[in-house]
């Protein structure tokens, strides 16, 4: 199978690379041409075969509307498209109705895994008619991590759906992240604790609160024991308002995944150990940057 790929980032690089590693050919875009396979859009169109399969993986908002508004005048009917940015599930809407009126299916995806992806494999989250996401299940495959492939893909529903799921599944992540963050700064205030990395690395196996982010913070703490370089200045990438937007919507009470926002942009004004950490963990898995310690 080859398909083309635009947006070659902290993402789309790996992603290119592990999707080629599984069978897949890839040929890739960028405006950065010295990570580029093709030096524009038309000719990466020129080197795909009919029906061509386009991946997108550019930030949300703008670009991304720019972005499948240049593929759908020059892709052909039949053609399809994937969104596998971070777009809200509302943009898919529109995206695919425009891409309707051209003949060209459109399917989302929302991708976790961050820049660990390429070694590990992404979790996936597809929504499109169901022999839209078949037609691209080879690409999921060598994607996805091995295994069973229930593990680590779904096809949520319909278009949209795979954007709202990952939505979620950012929000979520709020929370987690915020509750290691106010654990981590809990113990750093208390004398009696003499080795703080350690009491995290034991939390590691066997505990109930073992995951992934918890191994990142050990790192982050190998790295740098005492979070020094880092600010606690926190960014939110969009995903963590539109889950809160979402509770209130529909009336479904989210106190943590709220309260994990709030923290966020309380870090913009306070001088916060908690906060510190969750910058660290956001850069551990998604290669986010942090901002230096004033």
């Amino acid at each position: 199978m080859h398909i083309g790929l635009i947006g070659l980032g902290k993402m789309g690089f790996n992603m290119r690379e592990r999707m080629r590693k599984g069978g897949i050919e890839v040929t890739g875009f960028d405006r950065n041409q010295d990570i580029a396979d093709v030096a524009s859009v038309d000719e990466l169109i020129a080197a795909l075969p009919a029906p061509r399969l386009v991946w997108v993986m550019v930030p949300s908002g703008e670009i991304t509307d720019a972005v499948i508004s240049e593929l759908g005048e020059k892709l052909s009917a039949g053609d399809m498209v994937i969104d596998g940015g971070n777009s809200r599930f509302t943009e898919d809407q529109k995206h695919a109705t425009f891409l309707a009126s051209k003949d060209i299916r459109f399917a989302d995806c929302g991708v976790s895994g961050g820049v660990w992806g390429l070694q590990n494999g992404y979790g996936l989250m597809a929504g499109g008619a169901d022999e839209d996401i078949e037609l691209a299940m080879p690409v999921f495959d060598a994607l996805r991590p091995e295994g069973d492939r229930a593990d680590s893909f779904v096809h949520v529903g319909g278009v949209g759906a795979g954007h709202y799921a990952k939505m979620v599944h950012n929000g979520i992540e709020y929370g987690l992240m915020q509750a290691y963050a106010e654990g981590y700064e809990l113990l750093a205030a208390k004398d009696i604790i003499k080795d703080l990395p350690g009491t995290f690395r034991a939390w590691q196996k066997g505990t109930v609160v073992r995951s992934w982010l918890l191994d990142l913070m050990v790192k982050a703490l190998d790295e740098d024991p005492g979070l020094a370089s880092i600010g606690d200045y926190v960014e939110d990438s969009g995903e963590g308002r539109w889950t809160v937007e979402e509770a209130i919507a529909n009336a479904i009470p989210a106190p943590a995944i709220t309260a994990a926002l709030f923290a966020r942009f309380s870090s913009r004004e306070d001088n916060s150990p908690a906060m510190k950490m969750v910058s660290a963990l956001r850069n551990q898995f998604g290669g986010h940057a942090t901002r230096p310690a004033n």
